[in-house]
């Protein structure tokens, strides 16, 4: 890497921590002081540490930069959605950072060429002379002639409520600044409201369903509840047929659903089922019933079918899918006749139809996918919209045909300079962990010879948190690397959902350590195969996953010449003991709370920080967001500054601050296309590649 100097060292400011008879000094603890001029200046240091060390790579990320920007259709469009009298699409154009989104009316897709577009939101007038600009939910009204819409300007999970006339164009005064980002916004179909969740100012917890009368100031918006349980969040959603509204309170083990029936008279919300420690369930309407699916008995789920008369007596309810180890169900999509089933089966993401007579599974012919299903909106309908891709084959639209599964595809993601499928190797392989037992899947994909000529560099990514699967996509930005020989490979580890609750059960709490030694495995594998050497071999995660590059960092630095961690969560003891900090008080669930004796001593023998240790560490590439509220800035600059301090080797390690951004890193496709090249300039160089 270049030699360069480092940057001054931060101030050691002691700050010690007692708990459990256990003192744990904490020389970095005032960098969480975001209004201290010297945290600033210190972060401000840094950047400009990163930008010294990337300038001799600046040709590099230029070549990156136009090589991904040669693979995109810069002028594109979704495939338009059908809801009521018009089609909704999203479309973007060159020189464009952001999206248009638009609408057409007319009565068939067919016919819509020569039908005149109505703009609905230029997210690039929006977006003009801010640093940073997000655009997250977008509801219409019931009679089209609304939109309601999120947006923020900062990158933090705090949104601003706007409504625009669709008819005139206008902006109505009605407006909230506190609504949380996803899951948060219907249209209350009985009259002339919407519900929103709002979050609270300082932990930003979405914990608040209100509903907001047009045309009165928010503070007059009638509260429908509280979520008063800090270990919980709340969310809204709308049934398929849209006769429902399900206003959710979820943990990371319990659900409790409270239902409006907007068929009858008044806006009373009733509670399915009290909460129950350790059970999910979710709702849908179907018919004459409501869909229950639900893990109370069943670790991977099973469905139920409760009629609307006898909805508190489960003895009359109708089981529908039973449950089966491994084949965990995420959610159901009920169209009419059928009902379209999301779910995973042999670690990969499946679609089945449940029809009166039986379950059928769509069937694809790559040995790994991603399969979902798309925007539907119709109901009933005897077509459904479904979202396909691989590791090779970009993202695609189908329509399937449910009464016999027959499917036609509506459109192919365009990649641009002679792109072919062929040109590239998809793999899938079972890694055997250090219990002897434990198969952990890797999904690969690299170009056709790189292995040829022996051991080829490596990126091995992977998450392993929450529940949150790692499933083989397709993104183009990944061409101008495989293209230089390089393999990808992503490591399915547990802790992810990718082969049921008991895989995600078997890296939380006291087996979150089952992440990082799958993670560790998964590359010793690898070598021991001939795919790649630990001086060819990267490892890259963020967030959740960046509290694995962390801990793998500590445990397995031999074995990995660079590592990338992304917003990285590491600082698990001190976040996880301080509820004032956004969100902590959710995690508890995840992590443990290190309130309690043993949660804490297991914890502390892999957070990352409080593990860094007297040795020699990879090059490291860090980067995070200054109004990051999920993982705070903090958490990296402390964990970067501890290990300046403390490394033996002369590595490079960076620390890279967006200053108008959040956890999503910076907004616009272009700026996220430079992140991205400056990202891997960095690990190519680390790898030896710089051509």
């Amino acid at each position: 890497m270049p030699n360069i100097s480092a940057p001054p060292q931060a101030p050691r400011i002691p700050h010690p921590h007692v708990l459990h008879g256990v003192t744990r000094p904490d020389d970095y603890y005032w960098l969480r002081e975001r209004d201290n001029p010297a945290v600033i200046q210190y972060l401000t240091e840094e950047n400009a540490y990163y930008d010294a060390v990337m300038a001799p790579l600046e040709p590099l990320v230029q070549r990156l930069y136009e090589e991904q920007l040669a693979r995109l259709q810069q002028t594109d469009s979704d495939v338009p959605v059908q809801d009521g009298p018009f089609f909704y699409y999203r479309r973007t154009e060159e020189g464009a950072a952001y999206p248009i989104f638009a609408r057409k009316r007319a009565d068939a897709r067919e016919e819509l060429d020569g039908v005149p577009e109505e703009v609905l939101l230029d997210q690039n007038a929006l977006a003009a002379g801010k640093a940073f600009y997000s655009l997250t939910v977008q509801r219409v009204s019931p009679d089209h002639t609304l939109l309601a819409y999120l947006d923020n300007e900062t990158g933090t999970d705090r949104y601003t409520l706007h409504i625009k006339n669709l008819a005139t164009g206008e902006m109505l005064a009605d407006t909230r600044d506190d609504v949380t980002l996803y899951g948060s916004l219907e249209w209350d179909p009985q009259g002339d409201g919407l519900y929103c969740i709002t979050v609270d100012p300082v932990t930003q917890r979405a914990h608040r369903l209100v509903r907001h009368r047009l045309g009165t100031e928010a503070s007059a918006d009638e509260v429908v509840y509280d979520e008063a349980d800090v270990t919980y969040t709340l969310h809204i959603t709308r049934s398929q047929s849209r006769r429902f509204l399900f206003a959710t309170s979820h943990s990371t083990t319990t659900h409790e659903v409270r239902y409006l029936d907007t068929a009858t008279a008044g806006r009373t919300w009733h509670v399915f089922q009290p909460r129950r420690r350790g059970v999910r369930y979710t709702l849908e309407h179907w018919g004459d019933k409501l869909l229950v699916l639900t893990d109370d008995q069943a670790p991977d789920m099973k469905l139920w079918a409760a009629p609307m008369a006898h909805l508190d007596d489960p003895s009359a309810w109708t089981e529908l899918i039973g449950h089966q180890a491994g084949r965990p169900l995420d959610d159901v999509m009920p169209l009419g006749d059928a009902v379209l089933v999301s779910g995973r089966e042999g670690g990969l993401t499946q679609l089945w139809v449940l029809y009166p007579d039986g379950l059928r599974r769509l069937s694809w012919p790559e040995a790994a996918y991603t399969v979902s299903p798309g925007d539907n909106r119709a109901y009933p309908t005897g077509v459904v919209q479904v979202r396909y891709a691989s590791l090779v084959t970009p993202p695609s639209v189908f329509e399937v045909t449910l009464a016999d599964l027959t499917r036609r595809l509506l459109k192919q993601e365009p990649v641009l300079g002679g792109y072919q499928p062929e040109d590239y190797v998809q793999e899938r392989l079972a890694v055997t962990a250090q219990d002897g037992v434990t198969q952990v899947p890797v999904s690969l994909v690299y170009r056709r010879g790189a292995r040829d000529g022996g051991p080829a560099p490596l990126i091995l990514d992977a998450y392993g948190s929450y529940g949150a699967p790692s499933d083989p996509y397709f993104t183009s930005t990944r061409l101008p690397l495989l293209d230089r020989g390089i393999i990808m490979a992503i490591a399915h580890v547990r802790g992810g959902g990718e082969m049921g609750r008991a895989w995600y059960e078997g890296g939380k709490l006291m087996n979150k350590r089952n992440t990082f030694t799958d993670f560790i495995d998964v590359a010793q594998a690898l070598v021991e195969r001939g795919y790649t050497t630990p001086q060819r071999l990267a490892a890259r995660g963020r967030s959740a996953g960046g509290l694995l590059m962390g801990a793998v960092a500590n445990l397995a630095s031999p074995l990995f010449q660079v590592i990338v961690a992304g917003v990285p969560f590491v600082d698990v003891l001190t976040t996880m003991l301080d509820d004032s900090i956004p969100l902590t008080s959710l995690e508890w669930d995840e992590w443990g709370n290190p309130h309690d004796a043993e949660a804490f001593a297991y914890m502390a023998t892999y957070s990352p920080y409080d593990n860094v240790a007297a040795q020699a560490y990879p090059h490291l590439y860090v980067h995070t967001g200054l109004n990051d509220p999920r993982v705070g800035y903090f958490e990296p600059a402390k964990w970067v500054a501890r290990l300046r301090a403390t490394k033996t080797d002369q590595h490079i390690l960076v620390l890279k601050t967006e200053m108008g951004a959040g956890h999503g890193g910076p907004s616009g496709r272009y700026h996220r296309l430079r992140d991205r090249a400056q990202e891997d300039a960095f690990v190519l160089h680390a790898l030896g590649i710089d051509a």
